[in-house]
């Protein structure tokens, strides 16, 4: 049975599995006031600007209040183009201020649909957030976190992750001994999978050293990883469809977890050629817009995997609804959340009640580095760290997380750079990034 198999079998197994009784709730629902709904009073963004994340991706904070003193957090982190994104936010306050924010979906179905040029991840990041945001609300006016209200959890270690594979020592040291290395923290930690890249960017069609080079790096991978550790492979869009094939014909017997964007995501008629001529599961979505971006990889069945990012799809109502549609077809999910702190709590609430859930990423390394420090600064705890390979679930009501506006002065918006590097080909043409 070959990787894709198993999968396809998981999900038909997970229907028997039986759900794990959810922890107590922290705190009892809030009292309403004494007019019927409650009602958004303001809607605030707070833009992040740190050493500590990449300058590409400040991270952009919603705030939303209500005149009963509840408030709800969200993220609208936009890579490239965040002041952009908290514009947005603010130019769809006239779907928010003075509504009730209890009533999530009118809200987000009046945003999308109302903004007559729908989609396209300005919007839909702006969306994100104010959803996020009024999840937070909703659970804590009922007492609940998010992800009881959607169904879970479905277990009660958490949610299984994976961290990125970043080296544990000195950068020069030769590749089988860092990986080792990082394998032996692994251990240490009970993590049980990682996700890697592939060296350098591809040509059209590229020299057999070149695509050896990929493919003997992912069998030392395997080989000093081992077989209880799961491996995620992104291609970031780096090769075409036929070298992209080369390389995945190749590296079959590895029993990948998954290769990720083989080729650009817009291109579904060549990714669906990619899976259609290996048996490695195909993975995308990070860049995929809304829960309707998602319907033809869905329906032509073109990936194995769904990635998308809750900071982009449209919020966890977004990727709630592209979770249902994904099970249907026996699609499962591993969503992406490389921004902030808060979508990255938002995507494990969805993640604990989906039957279809594979795996979430947080694109951290095994060992906590700045970016870790900083987010325990904002919420006052060590935000999104692995315990034995999943995520702790919160067991407070909404998302289960406060920030700190004291420590979001600190670090004040300086604006939005773009990548810190923009490849190139040889011949000077433009590669994806």
């Amino acid at each position: 049975m070959n990787r894709r198999q198993m999968i396809l079998s998981s999900l038909m197994g997970a229907a028997a599995t039986p759900a794990v009784a959810a922890a107590p709730l922290a705190a009892s629902a809030l009292a309403l006031p004494s007019s019927p709904r409650l009602k958004v009073t303001n809607i605030k963004t707070f833009g992040v600007t740190s050493d500590a994340i990449p300058p590409d991706r400040p991270h952009i904070f919603v705030k939303l209040e209500t005149d009963a003193g509840v408030i709800g957090w969200g993220e609208a982190t936009l890579e490239g183009k965040g002041a952009a994104a908290m514009q947005a936010v603010h130019d769809l306050s006239y779907a928010i201020v003075g509504q009730d924010p209890m009533q999530v979906e009118h809200h987000w179905q009046s945003m999308y649909i109302h903004a007559f040029y729908r989609s396209g991840p300005v919007l839909a990041s702006a969306i994100s957030g104010i959803d996020q945001a009024l999840w937070d609300i909703r659970g804590k006016v009922l007492g609940k976190p998010v992800y009881e209200l959607l169904g879970g959890p479905l277990d009660d270690r958490g949610v299984r992750g994976y961290y990125h594979l970043r080296p544990v020592l000195p950068r020069d040291t030769p590749y089988r001994e860092q990986v080792a290395a990082i394998r032996a923290e692994a251990e240490k930690h009970g993590i049980t999978a990682f996700k890697t890249g592939i060296p350098g960017y591809y040509e059209w069609l590229d020299t057999s050293s070149r695509i050896n080079e990929a493919i003997d790096r992912l069998r030392v991978l395997r080989e000093v990883m081992g077989d209880e550790i799961d491996i995620g492979v992104d291609f970031h869009a780096k090769t075409s469809p036929t070298v992209a094939v080369q390389i995945c014909k190749e590296v079959e017997d590895l029993n990948l977890m998954f290769v990720e964007e083989p080729c650009p995501p817009e291109n579904v008629k060549a990714m669906k050629r990619i899976s259609d001529r290996t048996s490695v599961p195909i993975a995308t979505g990070e860049r995929l817009i809304t829960h309707y971006g998602c319907r033809e990889v869905i329906e032509q069945k073109v990936v194995d995997i769904l990635q998308v990012d809750v900071n982009h799809v449209g919020g966890i109502s977004a990727l709630w609804k592209t979770a249902a549609a994904a099970e249907t077809s026996g699609v499962l999910m591993a969503p992406h959340a490389c921004e902030g702190p808060i979508g990255a709590v938002a995507s494990t609430h969805c993640d604990a009640a989906m039957p279809n859930f594979l795996v979430q990423e947080i694109c951290s390394g095994v060992v906590p580095d700045a970016k870790d420090r900083l987010w325990e600064e904002l919420l006052g705890y060590p935000a999104m760290r692995m315990v034995d390979g999943y995520y702790p679930l919160p067991d407070k009501p909404g998302l289960g997380i406060e920030i700190s506006e004291e420590a979001l002065a600190r670090y004040p918006f300086q604006g939005t750079k773009p990548f810190s590097s923009l490849p190139l080909h040889e011949d000077g043409s433009i590669a994806a990034p």
